[in-house]
């Protein structure tokens, strides 16, 4: 593996493509998520030439539909995919991946290899490229102090767990965030989540409007110790199969910790403000 670069695209790709026709429904493409534990599904147009020509993913399902208050029982994906699909080249670095996922704010790319989608890297692929690894630019982080407390989110984005699906939707398409602490008498009692909002709304046809956030969200809430390190975080939240930790310190949670931020220390305009922190 190159240390600087974190080893090639695709080395790391899933190269199981889960692709579903441009009609299929919003419930259904979300159900299919759920049943496949996915977070995208590739779009496939009804026209050969066209082939594979959109992605959809459980924040396209969040901001388009849910927090529209569109019906996902006749919103067809083609209406609220991402066209076209943003890819790189299976022999380009996990860095390389890393940058283009952060510059367009997406969790996911396709991976080409003579014009063709042959995979997909994932967030959670670049974890393992860059966190899992011995050596390597999140490596420099174990001569940082308490290295969560920089990487971690210190604002906390809360919602009454008696509010709705669809204001749950609305306040994280508002909040650019993939996550919301759930409160219920002034103490934090869960998370909801993308993800659940897409396998547990979504996925049922519950109604956005008079569903409540307690219905759909994880608790009790999962936590770490701002004390650990990030490869603790990292193994959490693979275990766990979540993306999201709520970090503690003496037993109070002080952020939210998510996969993405796992990787920020990639980022080469990121790089010097967190080393500065030591």
């Amino acid at each position: 593996m190159n240390q600087h670069g974190g080893g090639a695209a695709k080395d790391f790709m899933h190269r199981y493509l889960e692709v579903v026709p441009q009609d299929t429904t919003a419930a259904d493409a979300a159900e299919r998520m759920g049943v496949k534990q996915i977070g995208c599904l590739l779009v496939e147009s009804h026209d050969p030439e066209r082939g594979i020509f959109g992605i959809l993913t459980e924040t396209d399902l969040i901001r388009k539909v849910l927090a529209q208050g569109l019906d996902p029982t006749v919103t067809m994906v083609d209406r609220v995919m991402v066209s076209p699909i943003l890819t790189i080249a299976g022999g380009r670095t996990m860095l390389d991946a890393s940058q283009l996922m952060e510059t367009n704010h997406v969790r996911h790319l396709c991976v080409v290899e003579a014009g063709e989608i042959v995979g997909i890297i994932s967030v959670r692929d670049l974890v393992r490229s860059f966190v899992d690894a011995e050596s390597g630019p999140v490596c420099e982080l174990d001569k940082v102090y308490r290295p969560l407390s920089i990487l971690m989110a210190t604002t906390l984005a809360t919602i009454q767990s008696d509010a709705s699906l669809l204001e749950a939707a609305q306040l994280m398409g508002e909040k650019r965030i993939g996550s919301l602490l759930t409160i219920e008498a002034g103490e934090i009692v869960g998370i909801v989540t993308e993800r659940d909002l897409v396998r547990k709304g979504l996925a049922s046809s519950r109604d956005a409007g008079s569903t409540h956030v307690s219905a759909v969200m994880s608790s009790p809430l999962l936590s770490i110790d701002v004390n650990r390190t990030i490869r603790d975080a990292s193994q959490a939240m693979a275990e766990q199969g979540v993306r999201h930790l709520a970090v503690t310190e003496n037993g109070k949670i002080v952020g939210v910790l998510s996969v993405r931020d796992l990787v920020k220390i990639v980022s080469v305009r990121d790089r010097p403000r967190f080393l500065s922190k030591t």
